[in-house]
């Protein structure tokens, strides 16, 4: 059993990661993560964002489903899907500190030119081949470090996506991946007891969660969308850096 200092700091991190990723299509594991940690292990912590964001994104999903046009979304998924194992592989040949340290900074620059520019890009350089080394990236920073988002959110910043179109992108790529980290993690027998009872007291925070960052983001406009997104990338960068410290 669980005590109950545990479940009401289990419920507090479900609802703020459910509101995140109910409100842009990513974002559970990076406010969570550090919630969850003061009561349960990382282990367990890790199980538990894979599961909160899959029940997050799939009550989303179909907000943003009639705006994904699978063409354009599946060169973004698939080496997605590929990048997930390379990232796992490259945890044992890389200093995952270093590799977590660089993209962090990245991420950081990439997000305070995004707020203080004053127009967007809306570049197709690279075509199809870009996007698939994008997709790429987000599988392996997702098996490196679990943020399997920021490329994306990059990406699609660079591609001068609009609201709707740029978060149906993000939603679908990230529901793959994080069912494919599912996958792996029930495979490898890290879906303990404990995580099942960190679960069913997570869930009626990320239910609720999820359901009010959706009502929020349905009243967004394509600008204020653009800008919470890109907080929360400034905030990634920061995450990445905070824990290789």
């Amino acid at each position: 059993m669980m005590a109950l200092n545990q479940i009401i700091i289990i419920v507090l991190g479900a609802l703020a990661g459910g509101f995140v990723s109910g409100l842009s299509g990513f974002g559970t594991g990076i406010t969570a993560m550090g919630v969850w940690l003061y009561a349960i292990s990382p282990p367990v912590a890790a199980s538990l964002v894979i599961i909160c964001s899959i029940i997050s994104q799939l009550q989303t999903l179909p907000m943003v489903w009639h705006a994904i046009q699978w063409k354009s979304v599946l060169p973004y998924i698939i080496p997605g899907l590929i990048g997930v194992p390379v990232g796992t592989i490259l945890l044992s040949r890389i200093d995952p500190n270093l590799f977590k340290i660089g993209v962090g900074l990245f991420l950081i620059v990439y997000a305070i030119y995004a707020l203080s520019r004053k127009k967007e890009i809306g570049s197709a350089v690279g075509g199809r081949t870009a996007d698939c080394a994008a997709g790429f990236s987000g599988g392996v920073l997702g098996g490196v470090a679990g943020f399997s988002g920021p490329p994306l959110i990059v990406w699609t910043d660079v591609r001068g996506y609009k609201k709707e179109y740029r978060r149906s992108v993000l939603q679908a790529f990230n529901t793959s991946i994080l069912l494919a980290a599912f996958l792996s993690h029930a495979i490898s027998g890290f879906m303990t007891k404990q995580v099942g009872l960190a679960t069913i007291a997570a869930l009626p925070g990320t239910i609720s969660g999820a359901w009010l960052g959706a009502f929020v983001y349905r009243r967004l406009g394509n600008r204020g969308f653009q800008q919470i997104i890109m907080a929360l990338l400034l905030v990634s960068g920061i995450m990445l850096i905070w824990t290789s410290l």
